[in-house]
C-alpha cells in the first residue's frame, strides 16, 4: 500500500535538494537543475526501496543504484551523506575540490556507496545492464531450492542525454533480449539539455521505443507526485520478465527563478537565485548546508534496516554454507576477487611440434581452462566468438531461462559490451571478459577508458590485430590502436609473441584487482617458440625479456611484439651468419615492464647499446623511449591494404630480408638513410 506524502516526507526531499544547490554554489560550479528536479524520485527510492546498508557498501545482496546521469553528483553525494555513508557534510562542502571524496562527477574507487564511475552520458546506462546480468548469473548459479541467497534488483537515474547516446540504445536493445526483470531505470524526463529544449534534435517516442526493445513502460506525469513515483516502482517490481523504465515528467531546476530552462543545467545558480530558491521552499535564505533535525533519524531508518537485512542475510547464507559449502566458498572468493586453488593447474603449455597456433587460438584454450578452475568466469564476443575463438561449446549461454550460463553473446554491440562487461566487474562476484576485432576497440574506447579509472578488473580480447588481416583491407586491419590504447592510463596491454606467451597472458589478466587487461592477438599461425632455446614465456609478467642473447656481445639490440617476434628471430639468424651479433628482446606489455625496477629494466636494454630496431605492425609513436636517437622503427604510419596476409606484410617491409637491411643501417649510424617505400617509417 502505497505511503501518504507526509510533511517529513517534503522536507527530507527539500534537505536533499538544496544541500544539492548549496554544493554547487560553494564550488561555483556544477550541476544544480537535476537534483533540484530529480529529488523526490531519488527520495521515494531510496527511503522505500532500496535495500543498502551503509556501514557495509559492499554487502552482496544490496541493492545497485547507479546514477547514469553523473552530472547530477551533487544528488547522490546528498544522498549519500543524509542516508548514512561515510561521507561527511565537509565533504559536500568540499564538491569539486582536489582530492575530495565528492568530484565533479561519481567515482567509485573515491567514494563509498558510488557503484560505477558514471558521467560520460550512456555508460551508467550500460553499466547497469551489466549489473543486472550479473545478479541473474549469480542467482542462477547459487541459489538452491529453499536457499535464495542472490535476490536484489539494479536501479538507476538516467537522462535525456543517456537516451539520445548509441550505447544506451545497444544496452536496452540487449536487455530487452535477456528480459532482465530486475532493472528498473527512472528517467528524468525534463524536456531539457545542456543546450535547450530536447525538442531541438530529440523528438521520438521514447517509451514506444523502448517497447520495442521489449522493455516495461510506464510514464509518471508529476515528478513530485510521491505516490504515483512508488506505484510505478511497485508495477516495475512486479514485471519479472522484461526490464522497466518510468519516465517521470521532471522541471528541471524546480523552485529556482531558472526553472525549466537549460540556464539551470550546467551552472551554479549564484547567490541571489539560491536565496530566492530557498525562499521558495520557506528555508531561511542566510544559512547554507542545513540539515534539520527531525529529517536526521528519518533518513537513516532505510540504512538501519537494511544492516538488519544484511543480517538476516548472513544467517540464511551461513545456512546455506551448512548445506552448499563449495558453492558458498565460489561465493565468497568471487566478491574478495580471489581465484580457487590451483586455478591455473590447466592452463595449456605449447612445444614446437605442435605446430603453428595463431595468438587467438591459444587463447581460446587458455580460456576454455580456465573456465573449468574458475567458475565465475563469465563473457563472450560481439558476434564473433568463433573469430575471437572465445568459448561457445557445451554450453547453451547466458539467455532468459538459462541465466547460469557463463558464455554470453553481446551481439553486434561493441560499446554496450565493454560498458556491460565493467558493470559486471563493478558488480561483483564475477571476473567478465569480452572479446571482438582489435580495430573494433575504436568503437568501444569509452568504456574501456571507464573501466580504468574505475579500476575495474575487466578482460578485453581485441583479435586480428594487423595488416596480417589481409583480405579484409585497411576498414578492419588496425594501425592506431596500439598507442592509442596504450595511452589510457591504468590498463596493461599484452601483445603476445606465440602460444605460450598468450597463456601467460593469461595469467597476468587473471591476477589485476584493479586493472583491466586488453589482450592483442593475432590471426595468423606463429610457430611456437622453443623455450628450451629461448628464454621462457614466464618473462612475460616483467613485460619485456631477452628471449634470444648474442653469441658474445650484443651490437644491436632487436624488439619486437606479437607475430613480428618470429621475424626478429629468423633476422637474428641472418645477421649472425654475417658475423653481426644481436640480442633479440620479446615486448609483449610495455606497461608491464615500465612497473619493473630500473635495474632490470637495464639488465634487458642497456644504456650502453643505443643501437636498436623495433619492429611492430603498428603506429611507430612511443617506440622512440626504446630505441633511443640512435635507432629507429619498422613500423606503420599510414592505413593498410587489402590483399593475401603475407603479401601485404611483405609490402610492408614486414620481411626478414627488410629486417636485416634496416639493422645494418642503424649499424653504420643511418638508421633512416635506406631505400624504403613512403609507408614504411
Amino acid at each position: 500500500m502505497a505511503n501518504k506524502t507526509s510533511d517529513l516526507d517534503q522536507l527530507s526531499i527539500n534537505t536533499i535538494r538544496l544541500l544539492s544547490v548549496d554544493a554547487v554554489q560553494k564550488a561555483n560550479s556544477g550541476h544544480p537543475g537535476l537534483p533540484l528536479g530529480a529529488a523526490p524520485m531519488a527520495y521515494v527510492l531510496w527511503s522505500r526501496f532500496l535495500r543498502f546498508n551503509p556501514k557495509d557498501p559492499h554487502w552482496p545482496d544490496r541493492d545497485r543504484f547507479v546514477l547514469s546521469a553523473g552530472h547530477g553528483s551533487a544528488l547522490l553525494y546528498s544522498l549519500l551523506h543524509l542516508y548514512g555513508y561515510d561521507l561527511s557534510l565537509d565533504d559536500l562542502k568540499s564538491f569539486r575540490q582536489l582530492h575530495s571524496k565528492t568530484p565533479g562527477h561519481p567515482e567509485s574507487n573515491l567514494t563509498a556507496g558510488v557503484e560505477v564511475t558514471t558521467g560520460p552520458l550512456g555508460q551508467g546506462f550500460a553499466n547497469g545492464v551489466g549489473m543486472a546480468m550479473a545478479e541473474a548469473f549469480l542467482a542462477a548459479t547459487y541459489n538452491k531450492e529453499e536457499h535464495t541467497v542472490v535476490d536484489h534488483y539494479t536501479y538507476s537515474i538516467v537522462s535525456d542525454g543517456d537516451l539520445m547516446e548509441g550505447i544506451a540504445s545497444e544496452a536496452a536493445s540487449l536487455a530487452g533480449h535477456l528480459k532482465l526483470g530486475k532493472l528498473i531505470y527512472l528517467y528524468d524526463d525534463n524536456l531539457i539539455s545542456l543546450d535547450g529544449p530536447t525538442n531541438l534534435a530529440f523528438t521520438e517516442d521514447r517509451m514506444a521505443r523502448f517497447d520495442a526493445y521489449g522493455w516495461h513502460t510506464q510514464q509518471v506525469a508529476d515528478g513530485n507526485d510521491l505516490e504515483a513515483i512508488e506505484a510505478a516502482i511497485r508495477e516495475a517490481q512486479a514485471e519479472t520478465e522484461r526490464p522497466s523504465i518510468i519516465a517521470v515528467r521532471t522541471i528541471i531546476g524546480y523552485g529556482s527563478p531558472q526553472e525549466g530552462t537549460s540556464k539551470v543545467h550546467g551552472s551554479a545558480l549564484g547567490e541571489e537565485n539560491v536565496r530566492k530558491t530557498k525562499e521558495f521552499f520557506g528555508w531561511d535564505p542566510d544559512k547554507t548546508f542545513v540539515v534539520p533535525e527531525e529529517v536526521v533519524p528519518h533518513l537513516l531508518e532505510p540504512g538501519q534496516q537494511g544492516a538488519t537485512l544484511q543480517a538476516d542475510w548472513q544467517k540464511r547464507f551461513d545456512q546455506y554454507n551448512a548445506q552448499f559449502s563449495a558453492e558458498a566458498d565460489n561465493f565468497s572468493r568471487s566478491f574478495a576477487g580471489k581465484l580457487p586453488e590451483n586455478w591455473d593447474a590447466d592452463l595449456p603449455q605449447f612445444k614446437p611440434e605442435d605446430g603453428p597456433l595463431a595468438t587467438r587460438q591459444a587463447s581460446g584454450k587458455a580460456l576454455i581452462a580456465l573456465k573449468q578452475r574458475v567458475p565465475y568466469l563469465v563473457g563472450g564476443s560481439a558476434d564473433l566468438a568463433s573469430s575471437n575463438e572465445m568459448p561457445t561449446k557445451g554450453d547453451v549461454s547466458f539467455q532468459p531461462g538459462h541465466y547460469g550460463n557463463s558464455n554470453i553473446w553481446f551481439g553486434v554491440r561493441e560499446h554496450a559490451m565493454g560498458a556491460a562487461l565493467n558493470g559486471m566487474a563493478q558488480h561483483g562476484g564475477v571476473h567478465p571478459y569480452g572479446g571482438t576485432f582489435l580495430n573494433f576497440s575504436d568503437y568501444m574506447r569509452g568504456a574501456i577508458r571507464l573501466t580504468a579509472l574505475a579500476e575495474s578488473s575487466v578482460t578485453f580480447v581485441f583479435t586480428h590485430d594487423s595488416i596480417g588481416l589481409g583480405e579484409d583491407g585497411p576498414t578492419h586491419q588496425p594501425v592506431e590502436q596500439f598507442v592509442s590504447l596504450r595511452t589510457i592510463p591504468n590498463t596493461i596491454v599484452i601483445r603476445p609473441a606465440d602460444a605460450n606467451e598468450t597463456t601467460e597472458a593469461w595469467r597476468v589478466a587473471m591476477t589485476q584487482p584493479k586493472t583491466p587487461v586488453l589482450l592483442i592477438l593475432g590471426r595468423q599461425k606463429l610457430p611456437v617458440l622453443d623455450q628450451s632455446k629461448y628464454g621462457s614465456a614466464r618473462g612475460l609478467e616483467k613485460g619485456a625479456y631477452i628471449l634470444s642473447e648474442a653469441e658474445g656481445s650484443p651490437q644491436l639490440i632487436l624488439i619486437a611484439t606479437g607475430s613480428e617476434v618470429s621475424l626478429v628471430l629468423d633476422a637474428q639468424a641472418e645477421l649472425r651468419k654475417e658475423g653481426i651479433q644481436t640480442r633479440v628482446v620479446s615486448m609483449p606489455s610495455w606497461e608491464l615492464f615500465e612497473k619493473q625496477d630500473r635495474t632490470y629494466q637495464h639488465e634487458v636494454l642497456p644504456p650502453s647499446i643505443r643501437k636498436r630496431l623495433a619492429v611492430e605492425v603498428g603506429s611507430p609513436i612511443g617506440w622512440h623511449k626504446y630505441v633511443t636517437d640512435e635507432g629507429t622503427t619498422i613500423s606503420m604510419n599510414r592505413f593498410g591494404l587489402s590483399g593475401p596476409g603475407e603479401e601485404v606484410m611483405a609490402y610492408f617491409g614486414f620481411t626478414v630480408e627488410n629486417v636485416v637491411k634496416r639493422a645494418k643501417s642503424v649499424l653504420q649510424g643511418q638508421p633512416e638513410d635506406i631505400e624504403k617505400k613512403e609507408i614504411v617509417s
